[in-house]
């Protein structure tokens, strides 16, 4: 990882010669990378993000809220147009039109019975796409937009879903991820959050940096002109995926390590630090 936090003029230089001039396709996290989850992105931030898309770059907001959640977001940046990935991957959504314009679905009935056996307590979240959620009970979350239905758990696991959330009440996180090193559920993947018990499982293959990948390819961007910045275990394989990865100060240890390079926090406007010298 290149240590560099903030940076100094001759390693912004080394970043631009590695991108080969300024990026043209940038992966930008929501919580922890563009805002405080619960506050508003800061001026210097939009700023920066309207100043890259004015220069002709693609800014892709890539998170693992949903399409619900993510709208706001985005008119908050002011983008208008363009493509935005949530639920890790799962779903991409048209800007301009804020419809998903594909998405990736799996039976969570599997997921569901496998980790009620390991945790018969856990809470589960099931998307239901530009709808809002099916829950078997109250857990911590971005669910305050669109239709939150209490269920049980054979409703839940009925219908296919892009994204599956579990919640361990009163558990820890160590444990958990413990005891999940036993499960095994097929056509699926899962990543635990940073603070918590919680998990999110989708189908296997399916993550931000894999989104990422089929929507480089589709928009004809070179590879060596790709930029993400990040902060959680969810964008562990956007930052592997990106030409230039940054990790937000703040991000767990393994996070920052992975990265090439870490900025500031969220707080400090990391992001528009990342991206001023570009734009």
């Amino acid at each position: 990882m290149n240590s560099l936090v903030g940076g100094e003029h001759g390693g912004h230089n080394g970043v631009m010669a590695a991108l080969g001039g300024a990026p043209k396709l940038i992966a930008l996290d929501i919580d922890g990378t563009l805002l405080e989850t619960g506050c508003a992105i800061s001026a210097r931030v939009v700023a920066a993000v309207r100043a890259a898309v004015d220069a002709g770059a693609h800014v892709v907001v890539t998170t693992g809220r949903t399409v619900l959640t993510t709208r706001p977001v985005l008119r908050e940046l002011g983008l208008g147009e363009g493509h935005a990935l949530c639920s890790n991957g799962a779903v991409q959504i048209d800007v301009a039109r804020g419809e998903p314009v594909a998405v990736e679905l799996f039976d969570p009935a599997p997921a569901v019975g496998a980790l009620r056996a390991l945790f018969p307590e856990m809470i589960f979240a099931a998307e239901r796409v530009g709808v809002g959620v099916w829950a078997t009970g109250h857990s911590p979350g971005e669910y305050s937009i669109g239709d939150f239905q209490l269920v049980d758990h054979h409703v839940l696991s009925s219908e296919p879903t892009p994204r599956l959330n579990g919640w361990w009440p009163g558990g820890d996180v160590i444990e958990m991820v413990r005891q999940l090193e036993s499960l095994v559920v097929p056509e699926t993947s899962w990543v635990h959050g940073e603070f918590g018990p919680w998990l999110t499982v989708s189908r296997r293959g399916v993550s931000k940096g894999w989104a990422l990948e089929r929507l480089r390819c589709s928009l004809g961007v070179h590879s060596s002109a790709t930029l993400a910045i990040g902060d959680g275990f969810n964008d562990r394989e956007m930052l592997r995926w990106a030409a230039h990865s940054v990790a937000m100060t703040g991000a767990p240890d393994e996070v920052l390590a992975m990265a090439d390079e870490v900025t500031g926090h969220v707080t400090e406007d990391g992001v528009a630090t990342v991206l001023e010298r570009w734009f």
